[in-house]
């Protein structure tokens, strides 16, 4: 039997056979991670943005039958005048692809690919190889290959929201271009290759040995199944910072579960500590923590921030990709152990930037700890939103210097075996309260889902009703970070119970 392939098919080959023949032959077995759920809507935004450089063009449509697709492609391109084709679908010896934008050359037509990354990854050049070969093959020449990227410097000069996106006419400069042409050359002509190989690979009745490639160049659907085929409870990945070179030579050794590597064979402080607690099972909990948050004063304030990017800028004067806030959240307490709690949310979808550095402001005060967990984060927006409103810059200054990072505090004086080599807020939680897990909560459990969250909750055409649910479970999940930090710095003083 011959197995027809998609471009994504092939690339999921070139990234690993497994891959692929999971793909065709056990597809329940993937599980589609939320980030590439949006990494696949924000590349489908961004293509729809460069639609707009070519008025006039014809879109493909991708629903319906195949057939329909190859005749409406074959007809257009033979229409005079020329226009862009979108998504032209074309098919040769079994190999299918979609094109993201044909435009009319004097020799032919131009390929053009979009994509949603700042810069030119390895895999595009392999991405765009297997389209030029199939068109060339089809016989439609193909005079150049481009590929388009988002400008990450691009700034958006419009004065809409959400609503009038690059409504007046920027989007030309939103995007960079590199001419693949004479780059993919060579690859082109080794598609041929890569298609045998990868129908050969399904024709097998046997699944193929996995690679090292889980990761890259994407993360790999079929990674959990694969993972739960093999490996030890403890694995060396569960090792901070292990280098490859280490890794390889303790596999060299023998060991694949950390409990199996005796005392002394690691040569890193960290790594030795979490060698000694896991195979201990039991956490530790040094008390240099304790004496390092008992010096601070009060009141003491537990700060967390949401913020999204966008590929495609929406509001005046903001750039791709760049880290946006939108809601904050800050339990308050006092040295008698009263707690308040104020946040910040703003769901209309117009800038909310001003409105979140005034509240902000005027919820700290002027003195007392503020406590973050990864004081890089939360200092880079703070210290952008006082570059942004010259009236507020002393004030966020301030904020900054009172920051207290409870991340570098934990990761040096705390370590449980469930944490398997982790100190996300995520991973250490549930080993000190795990009364206060994340599942508990509805809609919004992580950062990924929160923007997701807030992109559906800004857009126009979001029921009322379904809006004010939203904006119920990002209050939820804002406060649940910041209450986290409260029980994290009360355990890490003693305050709780030290072995759970």
């Amino acid at each position: 039997m011959t197995y027809g392939l998609s471009k994504s098919k092939l690339m999921a080959y070139r990234q690993c056979p497994r891959r692929l023949w999971l793909s065709v032959h056990e597809p329940d077995r993937a599980l589609e991670t939320k980030t590439a759920t949006a990494a696949f809507a924000t590349g489908h935004e961004v293509g729809a943005v460069a639609r707009a450089l070519y008025p006039g063009g014809q879109l493909i449509p991708e629903e319906g039958p195949l057939d329909q697709a190859l005749q409406n492609t074959a007809a257009a391109l033979g229409r005079r005048p020329r226009h862009a084709l979108f998504e032209a679908t074309v098919s040769h010896k079994e190999l299918l692809v979609r094109v993201d934008i044909l435009k009319p050359a004097r020799s032919g037509w131009d390929l053009i690919e979009v994509k949603s990354a700042t810069h030119v990854k390895d895999h595009y050049y392999e991405d765009v190889a297997i389209q030029a070969h199939a068109l060339q093959e089809a016989g439609i020449p193909v005079h150049r290959c481009i590929l388009q990227g988002i400008d990450s410097t691009f700034v958006y000069p419009g004065h809409g929201c959400y609503h009038e996106v690059l409504a007046d006419g920027s989007v030309n400069s939103l995007f960079w271009e590199e001419d693949l042409t004479c780059d993919i050359r060579p690859l082109m002509k080794a598609v041929a290759s890569w298609r045998k190989a990868a129908q050969k690979t399904l024709a097998a009745s046997v699944m193929p040995p996995s690679t090292d490639h889980c990761e890259d160049p994407y993360p790999c659907p079929f990674i959990g199944f694969c993972h739960e085929e093999k490996g030890p409870d403890y694995p060396l990945s569960y090792l901070p910072r292990l280098s490859a070179k280490e890794r390889d030579r303790l596999t060299a050794l023998g060991y694949q579960d950390i409990r199996d590597i005796p005392p002394r064979v690691l040569t890193n402080e960290t790594q030795e500590w979490v060698r000694a607690v896991t195979a201990a099972q039991r956490p530790d909990l040094r008390p240099e923590a304790a004496a390092s948050l008992k010096g601070l004063g009060y009141p003491r304030y537990y700060l967390d921030f949401e913020t999204i990017q966008f590929a495609v800028p929406i509001w005046q004067g903001t750039r791709p990709y760049e880290q946006l806030p939108f809601q904050w959240s800050c339990h308050i307490e006092q040295k008698d152990g009263a707690m308040t709690h104020q946040d910040f949310l703003d769901l209309s979808g117009d800038r909310p930037l001003r409105a979140f550095a005034e509240r902000l402001i005027g919820a700290v005060k002027t003195s007392g700890p503020i406590f973050v967990y990864n004081q890089g984060f939360e200092g880079r927006v703070i210290a952008e939103l006082a570059a942004r409103f010259a009236d507020l810059k002393v004030s966020l200054q301030a904020l900054i210097l009172r920051l207290v990072d409870l991340l570098p505090l934990t990761r040096q004086h705390y370590y449980h075996p469930d944490m398997k080599g982790s100190w996300s807020i995520k991973s250490v939680l549930p080993t000190i309260a795990p009364d206060l897990d994340y599942a508990q909560l509805d809609g919004v459990q992580d950062g990924g889902e929160a923007q997701q969250a807030y992109r559906e909750a800004i857009d126009p055409n979001t029921p009322v009703a379904r809006k004010r649910v939203i904006e119920q479970s990002l209050f939820a999940y804002c406060a649940r970070d910041t209450e986290a930090m409260v029980r994290l710095a009360h355990f890490l003083m003693g305050s709780a119970s030290q072995q759970q």
